[in-house]
């Protein structure tokens, strides 16, 4: 339990939380709408302050962070409790409770002794919602800051200007989940809306952030041709040509089981969409095709980084260059 930042004390021993753009105002005894923070005594607390549920060394790719010092492994924590309630999570039993009896007992500076033992060079803050635990993570990152050690975040991207300004002095990378181009969409499947997680997009670029996007297709919901040309011209007209845009498959889980999986063929025209369009790395995720999960040189069209899976089986950049006509890459090589 820590003291939380980002948050006023108001009248009758109530607090307003200022971490995320729902600004919960908090009675005495209550937890705000992510199950993280408790006003105690009128004070707000994070009660998942060291306590990840999930603890794993896993692929950068499995973020995906794919311009990102490619085949390296991600110490990766997360806790439970997200400020999205999307019908379709993925992680609902950790993000979708309170704080866990389960969780480990994890403090800043262990984390970031068990990241140098496994010899990682990266932390990525993942699993439900790194905006709930930013305290938490804040105090890692300073310390993997001082050690060297990289930090990226997988992220929502719900959250207020100041606190991701705060966290943009520690931050190395990000994969932000722009789950629709459609407030609808937002405010009828995650329970949110849709403005804070563009601004996050566009401050996270102008601080010079390593940014990537994920978009999970949701068959009937958010993959039809015209949404994916929609998304992909945002991200070409606000973030650039050289973002890299995911294009995730959909497994049915927790209050979505009554949709299909979305075919492989629709991620592949998802991609096929985007780069007609002009984006230069464009990824399918979720599906088994190593060609589009693979990077290719955008000059000469060679391969580049050949992956299967979550695994780099090839990879033919030399110093951020394609090693064939010398092309830099757009990306964090080392």
């Amino acid at each position: 339990m820590k003291e939380a930042k980002f948050y006023d004390k108001i009248e009758e021993k109530k607090v307003n939380c200022q971490l995320c753009p729902r600004k919960c105002i908090i009675k005495a005894g209550d937890f705000g709408n992510c199950n993280t923070r408790k006003n105690i005594s009128g004070k707000l607390y994070s009660m998942v302050y060291g306590k990840p549920v999930a603890v794993n060394m896993d692929p950068i790719e499995k973020k995906p962070l794919y311009h990102f010092l490619p085949g390296e492994t991600a110490y990766s924590i997360g806790t439970s409790g997200c400020n999205l309630h999307c019908l379709h999570c993925q992680n609902w039993e950790i993000s979708q409770c309170k704080p866990s009896i389960f969780s480990l007992n994890l403090p800043p500076d262990k984390i970031i002794e068990f990241a140098k033992k496994s010899k990682c060079k990266i932390i990525s803050y993942t699993y439900t919602e790194p905006t709930v635990f930013f305290e938490y993570m804040l105090d890692i990152a300073k310390l993997a800051k001082k050690e060297g050690i990289k930090n990226t975040i997988v992220s929502n991207g719900f959250i207020n200007e100041e606190p991701l300004k705060e966290l943009c002095k520690y931050l190395d990378g990000a994969n932000i989940d722009l789950k629709s181009i459609k407030n609808e969409f937002y405010k009828d499947e995650c329970k949110a809306w849709i403005d804070p997680v563009l601004d996050s997009l566009k401050l996270l670029k102008k601080k010079k952030i390593w940014v990537e996007v994920t978009n999970l297709l949701i068959p009937t919901l958010n993959d039809s041709e015209k949404e994916i040309k929609e998304v992909s011209n945002w991200v070409k007209d606000n973030l650039g040509i050289s973002i890299p845009l995911h294009f995730s498959a959909f497994y049915p889980c927790y209050e979505r089981m009554d949709l299909p999986s979305t075919p492989s063929s629709k991620v592949k025209e998802a991609r096929e969409i985007a780069m007609d369009i002009g984006l230069k790395y464009v990824y399918s995720g979720n599906i088994m095709d190593w060609e589009s999960n693979s990077t290719f040189c955008p000059k000469c069209k060679k391969l580049l980084i050949k992956r299967l899976g979550f695994h780099v089986v090839e990879n033919n950049l030399d110093k951020g260059k394609c090693k064939f006509c010398k092309e830099k890459i757009d990306g964090v090589w080392s």
